[in-house]
């Protein structure tokens, strides 16, 4: 593969919010095309389109920042996200009606989950939207975007009434991209399950409340001709040929930057998931090079290390979070996470090379392993590779059943693996090297202190004053004035923010 369109990458991980976010397989490729149509027809120039173009594209890069937390209060993450894109407090029958049906995903609690909302959105929707929008802040601009296409971003749960978050801005206080951002997605979400009169009168309702009333009338103008870019064959290839402008192109070891900001956005699913995506990468690309894999392999190796969990972002974060054994249904969801890794990374050419390596971290030589359950015995050395470091890297991290195992129990764990013929032997033998050769830590980033380290990381995890004070063996007030500090050195305010800045710069795990 000689270069990659940057875009195909980017694709990929719009492709993993549709899965976050409960949304059908290509919603975010649909939105990013119908946003370029109106785009085309408001005659913006090029480097206008372009940040319309790649804002849609990535419009949900931050939907995991509070995944956690909404899986907490609604039980299911994902549920939650696909209910809310549609909801419309801006109209307050259609709201009391949507309401009705809120939380219909557990039936039991559905009553009391649509009452939490009602009561405990108007006031808590602000912050639990700046997570999204720190996170959007964050990873945006290593995605490649421009400054205008990230205060989209930061946009996307804004309304043009005002009933909107973080900030509650209205009509032209909002960006023009932003504003066509809520245009294109709300027309893409109409279209399914209506025909195209039935969506036009959707957007029509919606005018003046959520969606700027002129943008829709130019909708409203011919809007076969705008929903009649999605009548392609083959939305990734017509997305891929729509970008406006001169396209970006690297070469295959240039990608880990993109594919490490990619799996920051999947390791949010879960409080103990932080940084394990690039442990894993740092393990198995270090072995690599023990093994004697060339530059090249272990260029690859890393980035399917990167993105081999990719397919997390399709399972609750209450699974990911759960505390004890999962119940068998939820353990075929877990089983699953690989085979949606293979089918994001098969959909996309630019990452099409990386899906045998990465989606097989979880398959065994003898075939006990999944998601495909296949004796592997000619799996690739970086597949084997792989599938020892993810091993080594998820028991010598803390998860919410267990602490973190010592080096030496997991080295023993591996060797086991491998006497059984699970795991390669030599790929065990080189993870086990490979991981006794990280360095300790002596510096930190923005002069925080090995303390402040030690209470950001738990801060990640979502812990408040009093288990950090506990955990640390500390006071509370002294944990307080650790946070402040660390806040004023990071420039971060939510644990969402922290997580991405502990991933960022390699505090977690830790």
């Amino acid at each position: 593969m000689a270069s990659i369109r940057v875009t195909e990458v980017l694709a990929a991980l719009s492709l993993t919010t549709d899965l976050a976010t409960g949304m059908p397989f290509e919603k975010g490729l649909a939105v990013c095309l119908v946003a370029d149509a109106v785009a085309a027809r408001l005659r913006l120039d090029e480097a206008e389109r372009r940040v319309v173009f790649h804002a849609a594209l990535l419009a949900a890069v931050g939907c995991t920042s509070r995944a956690s937390e909404n899986a907490d209060a609604y039980f299911d993450d994902i549920a939650f996200q696909q209910a809310f894109h549609t909801l419309d407090p801006g109209d307050p029958a259609v709201f009391a009606t949507q309401l009705r049906s809120f939380g219909a995903w557990a039936p039991r609690a559905q009553p009391a989950l649509a009452r939490r909302y009602a009561t405990e959105a108007p006031e808590g929707a602000p912050f639990a939207v700046r997570s999204v929008c720190e996170v959007s802040r964050a990873l945006g601009p290593r995605l490649g975007l421009p400054e205008a296409a990230v205060l989209a971003l930061t946009e996307v749960m804004e309304r043009w009434d005002g009933l909107g978050a973080p900030d509650r801005l209205r009509g032209d206080r909002l960006s023009l991209a932003g504003r066509i951002l809520h245009l294109a997605e709300q027309a893409v979400l109409a279209f399914r399950g209506r025909d195209r009169a039935a969506s036009l009168a959707e957007l029509r309702r919606r005018a003046g409340g959520h969606l700027d009333p002129d943008l829709v009338a130019v909708f409203a103008a011919d809007p076969d001709a705008v929903w009649g870019v999605l009548d392609q064959p083959d939305l990734l290839t017509a997305v891929v040929s729509a970008e406006p402008g001169l396209p970006t192109v690297i070469r295959p070891e240039e990608r880990d930057h993109l594919c490490r900001s990619m799996s920051v956005v999947v390791d949010l699913k879960g409080r103990y998931l932080l940084g394990h995506s690039a442990h894993v990468a740092e393990i198995a690309d270090t072995a690599g090079e023990l093994i004697g894999l060339s530059a090249t392999e272990r260029a690859s190796l890393r980035a399917a290390a990167l993105l081999h969990d990719l397919g997390r972002a399709a399972v609750s974060s209450s699974i990911w979070d759960h505390p004890g054994p999962v119940g068998p249904g939820d353990w075929e969801r877990i089983r699953l996470h690989s085979y949606w890794t293979d089918r994001v990374l098969r959909r996309c050419p630019g990452l099409t090379d990386l899906a045998e390596i990465a989606a097989g971290h979880h398959e065994r030589l003898d075939g006990s392993g999944y998601h495909r359950g296949v004796r592997v015995d000619d799996q690739s050395v970086s597949a084997r590779l792989l599938a020892a470091a993810d091993v080594f890297a998820a028991m010598t991290e803390p998860r919410p059943h267990r602490p973190a195992h010592k080096p030496g129990e997991a080295a023993a764990h591996l060797s086991a693996e491998a006497a059984a013929g699970r795991l390669d032997r030599d790929a065990c033998a080189a993870v086990v090297e490979a991981a006794g050769l990280r360095p300790p830590r002596t510096e930190y980033p923005c002069g925080l202190t090995e303390r402040e380290v030690g209470v950001l990381r738990l801060a990640a995890r979502g812990l408040s004053n009093r288990p950090i004070a506990a955990e640390l063996v500390v006071s509370e007030r002294t944990v307080g004035h650790h946070l402040a500090h660390i806040y004023d050195k990071t420039g971060r305010r939510t644990r969402a923010g922290a997580a991405v800045f502990a991933m960022e710069h390699g505090l977690l795990p830790g």
